[in-house]
């Protein structure tokens, strides 16, 4: 494949996105996170290999700072801890690694936004029982469909693709947009 083609493909699966994420769910998504982050509760992020990426990359921008200076905001990296992740893994299992810590960390009014663009991947899904049973609420970014995790999410935004790198270059947008809405309406409080 050429990088025209590529860069076409790419284009493809952006313009199908602006179809099929429903602005009113991430509207409410973002208005979900104001409200815990205002309310000084946690957003927690989660995802696997490259999402897991991703979910720092958010935690680093809403912690430091996106576009404007302002207060940091309480957003932790579920993935970001090698003590963490290794000890549970070892001596448990990875499959629970993300749950462990968002009993840890979670709480009623406290967010978990997870990335996993099958919307399956175990350790995510976990998280989002785990979360559920602490009432917290949910903001999913997925592939197509949502998987098994799409159940589970209050506000499920699905890339239309099941080819997981034109459904991260989405979710890179995506998560960009969260931020410097949330970055914006904080700072405005």
């Amino acid at each position: 494949m050429s990088l025209r083609d590529y860069l076409a493909q790419s284009a493809e699966v952006m313009e199908r996105a602006v179809a099929a994420i429903s602005q009113s769910a991430m509207e409410a998504a973002i208005d979900c996170i104001v409200a815990a982050l205002s309310a000084d509760r946690p957003l927690l992020v989660c995802g696997n290999g490259g999402s897991a990426a991703d979910a720092m990359h958010i935690a680093g921008e809403l912690v430091a700072r996106f576009l404007r200076d302002r207060r940091a905001f309480r957003v932790i990296c579920l993935s970001e801890s090698p003590v963490v992740l290794t000890a549970w893994s070892n001596d448990v299992t990875f499959e629970t690694v993300f749950a462990r810590q968002v009993e840890a960390y979670g709480g009623e009014g406290a967010v978990l936004l997870g990335l996993s663009t099958s919307g399956t991947s175990r350790n995510v899904v976990a998280a989002f029982e785990q979360a559920r049973r602490m009432r917290m609420q949910t903001i999913a970014l997925t592939g197509e469909g949502g998987g098994t995790l799409a159940p589970l999410t209050d506000f499920l935004l699905p890339v239309p693709s099941r080819r997981t790198p034109l459904i991260q270059q989405v979710h890179l947008c995506l998560y960009h947009y969260i931020c410097e809405h949330v970055e914006r309406r904080l700072a405005e409080i």
